[in-house]
């Protein structure tokens, strides 16, 4: 293992930082702290643990060789990152910043446990002068009326007296090597005036993009829960409008090319909105909402949208074998790509599921590949079954839902019988495609 050189003076041996949860959030953010701080990244999966330590990240978000340079074999160096899954080894540190999921349940209702439960893990080990910092989307109140409290109990410390809080919400886009963790603005916050300068401090020792201090943690919460919402509504109106010049016998991504030409004209486009973000926080938003005795129309009516799309795209494939001659009971059909987004292996929240789950209803064959999707992972979260190679075979109808870069090198005459269609989900393959969303 390597050890991390760094400069003595550039260094503040004070700060000892705790990540909680070490997945897409908060492995990036270990790693880009670890160059300049002694970091303890904590994860209760041990396997993950033991893929990190021998240098390899399987969400693909850290590159080995990036990895590798700040890995160290011990917590007690001044800079580098030492992975654990034992608690105890978190005791010295002074920050604990959490980076797990909030996820919502088969009711579409926000599911705080993952927070509950790490709260609780940093409480048994909390001491006076500790900062904890929530970076995990949640609606506006949580940090202070939910995990605050927890802290307090389990510690038996005072909240702004032994301890404090702050508040940063992640900006980590998936699979994305250009937007990466510093080089993204970074808002901040703190349950005091004096805590917020100090988190943002901290932040802004890293984050070359700079940050934004916000004067309280309930606005820092609702700015975060805000970016998705308006993303989901904006994506589910230019669905709403693929469904409409569908109907209309007019191409959707040739209106949005020509709408696009105005200078302040959104480029959004229409798609499968899934995934442990856009697809979930409005959902954080509206129960808060209702809460205050408010029913959020907008933002449950693209909620509704957008969720439906995986059964309309399901239909228009449908209806285009019907169209070519097809025999749709019993066609064999193949999906390329079960992930929520491109070159990403992340499967949370897909709503790739849905549109297998329509066709396979039409007494389709669905085979699915995708060689980035952990086969075990599908498995497990949706009883499906994925392949990781190029199937030798060929098929009645394509399917491109995600745009995997490795995708887009297929030579897909291969793959398709003598009479068969292309549906492009993504809008990405031009001229080949029968048809797109």
């Amino acid at each position: 293992m390597k050890k991390v050189n760094k400069n003595d003076d550039k260094i503040d041996k004070n700060i000892k930082i705790a990540i909680i949860g070490l997945g897409y959030v908060g492995l990036p953010l270990a790693r880009l702290f670890a160059t300049k701080y002694s970091v303890i990244g904590f994860d209760i999966n041990e396997s993950r643990i033991a893929s990190l330590k021998s240098g390899t990240d399987t969400t693909l978000e850290v590159d080995d060789v990036t990895l590798q340079k700040v890995l160290v074999d011990n917590a007690d160096q001044n800079a580098g990152l030492y992975c654990t899954s034992s608690l105890n080894d978190l005791a010295a540190c002074n920050y604990f910043i959490i980076t797990v999921p909030t996820p919502v349940d088969k009711n579409n209702r926000p599911d705080l446990t993952p927070l509950y439960k790490s709260s609780e893990s940093v409480g048994k080990i909390l001491k006076k002068g500790d900062i904890v910092i929530y970076e995990s989307t949640v609606y506006p109140g949580v940090t202070e009326e939910q995990c605050v409290p927890v802290l307090e109990k389990v510690s038996g410390l005072t909240f702004n007296e032994d301890f404090f809080a702050g508040y940063s919400p992640e900006r980590i886009n998936p699979g994305d090597k250009e937007h990466t963790v510093e080089k993204i603005l970074k808002v901040t916050s703190g349950s005091t005036l004096e805590i917020g300068l100090k988190v943002d401090a901290l932040y802004k020792s890293v984050i070359t993009a700079g940050t934004h201090l916000a004067p309280s943690i309930k606005v820092a919460e609702a700015a975060k829960v805000i970016e998705n919402s308006q993303r989901d509504i904006n994506i589910a109106f230019v669905n709403e409008l693929a469904k409409i010049f569908n109907l209309m016998g007019i191409d959707t991504q040739e209106v949005l090319t020509a709408a696009a030409t105005k200078w302040n004209f959104l480029p959004f486009k229409p798609g499968l909105v899934g995934g442990h973000c856009i697809g979930v926080d409005p959902y954080y938003l509206a129960q808060r909402a209702q809460e205050f005795g408010y029913h959020p129309e907008i933002i449950l009516a693209g909620r509704r949208l957008n969720d439906s799309m995986g059964e309309y795209v399901a239909s228009q494939i449908v209806k285009l074998m019907i169209k070519k001659g097809i025999s749709v009971n019993g066609a064999n059909l193949l999906m390329l790509g079960i992930t929520f987004k491109e070159n990403c292996p992340d499967v949370r929240n897909t709503k790739i599921v849905d549109v297998v789950k329509a066709l396979k209803e039409y007494g389709i064959k669905v085979t699915i590949f995708d060689p980035l999707a952990n086969a075990n992972d599908v498995k497990k979260e949706y009883n499906l079954i994925t392949i990781n190679s190029i199937p030798n075979d060929k098929f009645d109808a394509i399917v491109l839902g995600v745009a995997h870069a490795e995708f887009l090198k297929l030579n897909f005459s291969e793959l398709q019988k003598e009479d068969s269609l292309i549906y492009d989900v993504k809008g990405v393959l031009g001229a080949i495609a029968d048809n797109r969303l």
